[in-house]
């Protein structure tokens, strides 16, 4: 009787070290470690960046004024960010940003929603997407301009069918591998059609759509940087106008300082990316807790 006793206890602590051991052992550190752990990689390759950077302004390939160097760059990269005029021109980007993305999470999810569990509809379209999905987004100004012009409206058309692709894609991928016994689960709770999709299906694939929405945003902001530099809007300051007029007056300091405006964004963008990632992560139970 005795052995009895003892033995779920002696389970129990084993069981309890494995859960240690799989959770790393240990408990988070305070904030400020945690920061400062996050933050000195990227120091570290802003600095390597730079100093690569000014390498190759000494070795003299270029003129200073088709390759500027960070003495010339930063200074007016400061000066662009204290004008009221250049905040505008990134309003201007952000919106078409947010809207054409947006559009393209609509019609990815619709579109992936109907594919994945439509069997008619994937042998027609399953293949198209992709091919969608891998096809530049240039190309597709030409016919944009004949139909909208040179308007908002065709920088928007290209930039959904640069992003709608990516979601669609990110949601069937999730939907496919749903494991059945979710699904078998979901039907022996009364689940159907729409409930099913809500409450078992959409839930299971959200990795896979997160990573979906990740590309389908990488897609829309070089979709929507491209159609910048070749749709220019009369009134309409934007970064990509900014672009092009830098290259035209040969501003290559000016030039770049637009480009590192870019990059922050579409850094800024990731990590919001990969703070929604993690937070999915820890509430699945995926992320290990490290000291």
């Amino acid at each position: 009787m005795a052995v009895d006793q003892a033995t779920p206890d002696t389970h129990a602590r084993q069981l309890a070290g494995l859960d240690a051991l799989e959770l790393g052992g240990g408990t988070r550190g305070g904030l400020a470690p945690r920061i400062w752990g996050r933050v000195w990689p990227m120091v570290l390759a802003v600095g390597m960046v730079v100093a690569i950077w000014q390498a190759v302004v000494w070795a003299g390939f270029w003129p200073d004024y088709v390759f500027a160097g960070p003495a010339e760059v930063v200074p007016v990269l400061g000066d662009r960010l204290t004008s009221g005029e250049y905040w505008e021109a990134i309003g201007v980007t952000m919106r078409r940003a947010v809207t054409g993305f947006a559009v393209s999470v609509l019609v990815g999810l619709v579109l992936g929603a109907l594919v994945s569990r439509i069997r008619v509809l994937r042998a027609a379209f399953g293949s198209l997407i992709t091919g969608l999905q891998t096809m530049p987004s240039i190309a597709w100004f030409p016919l944009a301009i004949l139909l909208f012009g040179l308007t908002e409206s065709a920088i928007t058309f290209v930039v959904i069918l640069g992003a709608a692709p990516s979601i669609a894609n990110g949601l069937i991928g999730g939907v496919d591998y749903t494991p059945p016994i979710l699904l078998r689960a979901g039907h022996v709770l009364g689940f159907r059609r729409l409930q099913l999709y809500r409450h078992v299906i959409l839930p299971a694939s959200l990795p896979s759509f997160l990573a979906g929405l990740k590309q389908g945003w990488a897609f829309a902001w070089r979709s929507l940087m491209a159609g910048e530099l070749v749709v220019i809007i009369a009134h309409q300051s934007s970064l990509g106008e900014r672009l092009y007029y830098d290259r035209e007056l040969a501003d290559s300091a000016g030039l770049l300082a637009t480009m590192i405006v870019i990059l922050i964004i579409g850094i800024g963008v990731d990590l919001l990316f990969e703070t929604a990632d993690n937070s999915l992560r820890r509430r699945w139970g995926l992320q290990q807790v490290r000291n």
